[in-house]
């Protein structure tokens, strides 16, 4: 009886890997939860990813991940790094997984802090003067994962999840021409009700890799030149992926026809590179910040805007820094003339790049190309299923949404 080599393989990967799953294409499915070592609380949007390699993750709010790599990558071992905690390596072993990662929050915070001193806005200003050597200086191709939730008050009434292509230029000039998204496969579950239909559309979707990009688009914060509408403040140092960093905080001082953010700069203390930017636009004139996130409103439609913030992370490979993670949170209430009451809305959005082409040999063409005004939810189908995402690296989904997709479902 002649035997196929090929069923001699698969049988050989089963004896060798027979605790993780393997696919068709030979991936490795790697699971965990990732705690704090000190109060062993659950550490969400934890970096997670394989040495090496631009493939990775983040962990979800309970903690969690899931990272499918290539069989060939399973010796390289997983690195987790997360703010103020030391980056860990750690070693993978088919015996010991699911696995279960406890980070060490950092001991050298202040130890080091009379190190990071100096002038707030002149450590910016240099950051910012920095940007073209301490990041990509060629195109990068993203294979990202983006998941979008709108809630009224604590009940989901849309989920939708896609798979998108981000082509990223260099960042020699702080602006964002050229720079695409493209959906590659997407899913959506929405609610059947009637009175969930959310009447509004708002800026945003899988674009905010381009829109959020604070370090690349100069638009979204601000550039050197208008560094002096701030105020700045030397907060506590902190450790990113076992390096000190300065944490500086901004406020706006000015008031402009546009609505200003304050927040907070993670900048590496050696080579001043921004790895971190936390943002929160100012509320205090609700007409500046309407005009700039609504798009469209129906006629009759109160909207009155609660929060707009949101984060955007980098990771630094061989000595250049990529954009990593990005959030975003949307909060506002809606209501009918002559109506009684309002409704309260929240939406949250994130996504992670789960891979990077480094010499991509496709573009994405203009007919595919996701713009800041498309609706995400309008261009997805509504469909879910457990099989959907196969060897995708994603976000694992929380709790609360796998609840959630239960109900709509129903």
């Amino acid at each position: 009886m002649k035997i196929s080599y090929k069923i001699i393989l698969i049988f050989l990967l089963y004896l060798v890997l027979p605790n993780y799953l393997i696919s068709a294409d030979n991936v490795v499915e790697i699971s965990g939860t990732i705690k704090n070592a000190k109060n062993k609380k659950v550490l969400g949007n934890v970096s997670v990813s394989i040495p090496g390699t631009n493939i990775g993750t983040v962990t979800n709010t309970e903690g969690n991940f899931t990272l499918k790599i290539p069989a060939k990558d399973f010796t390289k071992g997983l690195k987790a790094e997360q703010i103020g905690f030391q980056t860990q390596f750690v070693t993978l072993d088919e015996n010991s997984l699911p696995l279960s990662i406890f980070l060490e929050p950092s001991g050298k915070v202040l130890k080091e802090l009379l190190v990071l001193g100096g002038d707030p806005k002149e450590i910016v200003k240099m950051a910012l003067r920095k940007i073209p050597d301490n990041y990509s200086d060629h195109d990068n191709l993203f294979s990202g994962f983006y998941r979008e939730t709108i809630q009224k008050g604590n009940r989901f009434i849309n989920i939708s999840e896609a798979m998108v292509d981000v082509l990223k230029k260099p960042y020699k000039y702080r602006d964002i021409h050229g720079e695409k998204v493209s959906i590659h496969k997407g899913r959506s579950i929405v609610s059947p009700k009637s009175s969930d239909t959310l009447a509004v559309k708002l800026m945003g979707g899988p674009y905010m890799p381009i829109m959020l990009d604070a370090v690349k688009n100069g638009d979204h914060l601000f550039t050197i030149e208008e560094i002096d509408n701030y105020d700045f403040k030397m907060e506590t140092g902190v450790m990113i992926d076992n390096q000190m960093h300065y944490a500086i905080s901004f406020q706006p001082k000015v008031s402009l026809s546009y609505p200003l953010n304050s927040g907070v700069f993670y900048i590496d203390g050696d080579n001043l590179t921004i790895s971190r930017v936390e943002f929160e636009l100012d509320m205090k004139d609700k007409n500046k910040v309407t005009r700039s996130i609504l798009q469209k409103k129906p006629t009759g439609l109160n909207f009155k805007p609660l929060e707009v913030s949101g984060m955007v992370t980098y990771k630094t490979i061989d000595g250049k820094s990529y954009i990593n993670y990005i959030s975003s949170k949307m909060r506002f209430k809606c209501d009918w003339k002559k109506r009684l009451f309002s409704s309260t809305y929240t939406s949250n959005a994130e996504m992670v790049m789960v891979d990077r082409d480094d010499s991509p040999d496709k573009h994405i063409k203009f007919n595919e190309t996701f713009g800041k005004r498309k609706i995400f939810s309008d261009h997805v189908e509504n469909y879910w299923d457990e099989d959907f995402w196969k060897d995708y690296n994603i976000i694992e989904p929380t709790e609360s949404l796998e609840k959630a997709v239960d109900k709509l479902k129903k």
